[in-house]
């Protein structure tokens, strides 16, 4: 007697088609309250009901985030951003990009800019425990020894990285931080890119860089995310500091020297800044940045 084959099917049908998944990802994208609903952000929970109470799909959570997922719309952070108001924005960004592509033959190019406060605290950060163990770090404490600040100089000619950490920020430490790059690189013109703080626009400051070939180039207003050294300050923030808690301001000197050492002995030529980012369209609206 010949078995006979079970009827196999694709299972149940589907809920959804390709048009309502699109709407699906459409409402997920649009905040609650432009939609009549009183709520600023959504959760499963909610965009499942709302689904439901419109009669649009009756699915559930796990689905709803399987169809994110594949459509490409993920739980992101909102960011932040700050316009600039600089009249030059344009020509002073250009001129930054091209110190970064082309770095002039007569001379170095070097970011400059301070790091701090350097507060004595503990600090939460991430790391590899076992689990429901993590580091724990009091909560309570007292700034009972001041602060410190960091000058921070990246030459993009070798990576290097240097630095000096002091009790005060002025024009006379930042002045005397300049001479100490003068004095590693006396035969070369110096073209430090650096921020609008008032302490790099100091007259003194402007006065000694006209006369010992420093040439100081400025980023438009709000834009520091131009300067190339901040990568290298959220990186030693992330490895140096983050999750640590000193109780002296000779540790945490300490700790940061250690890291910008080893860092050094890593380090490499800086080249290829924002290739293919939208501020190199030449459409690129300024008061994004």
């Amino acid at each position: 007697m010949r078995q006979r084959c079970p009827k196999w099917n694709g299972g149940r049908p589907a809920k959804t088609d390709q048009a309502i998944r699109d709407r699906i990802c459409q409402i997920a994208r649009c905040c609650p309250r432009d939609l009549g609903w009183p709520f600023s952000v959504w959760s499963l929970s909610k965009l499942a009901e709302v689904l439901r109470v419109n009669k649009i799909a009756d699915i559930s959570r796990e689905t709803i985030r399987k169809i994110l997922t594949t459509s490409g719309v993920s739980w992101q952070a909102t960011k932040t951003w700050k316009a600039s108001n600089d009249p030059d924005f344009i020509a002073k960004m250009n001129r930054v990009l091209d110190l970064y592509d082309n770095p002039p033959d007569d001379g170095r190019v070097v970011c400059v800019d301070e790091f701090g406060p350097l507060n004595l605290q503990p600090r939460g950060g991430r790391g590899w425990f076992s689990v429901a163990r993590p580091k724990r770090l009091r909560a309570t404490y007292n700034r009972t020894q001041g602060v410190r600040h960091m000058f921070g100089a990246l030459d993009l000619g070798t990576g290097q990285l240097y630095y000096r950490i002091r009790d005060r920020k002025r024009w006379t430490e930042f002045l005397a931080f300049l001479k100490s790059l003068r004095a590693r690189w006396p035969e070369q013109k110096l073209y430090l890119i650096c921020d609008n703080y008032s302490v790099h626009k100091r007259a003194e400051v402007r006065a000694w860089c006209a006369g010992n070939q420093v040439d100081l180039v400025f980023l438009p207003t709000y834009s520091s995310w131009l300067n190339r050294i901040e990568c290298e300050f959220a990186a030693l923030r992330y490895f140096a500091l983050n999750g640590t808690d000193h109780r002296s301001h000779h540790e945490q000197d300490t700790a940061i020297g250690d890291y910008i050492r080893w860092r050094n002995q890593h380090a490499g030529p800086v080249r290829d800044f924002a290739v293919g980012s939208k501020i190199r369209r030449p459409d690129y609206l300024p008061n994004v940045a």
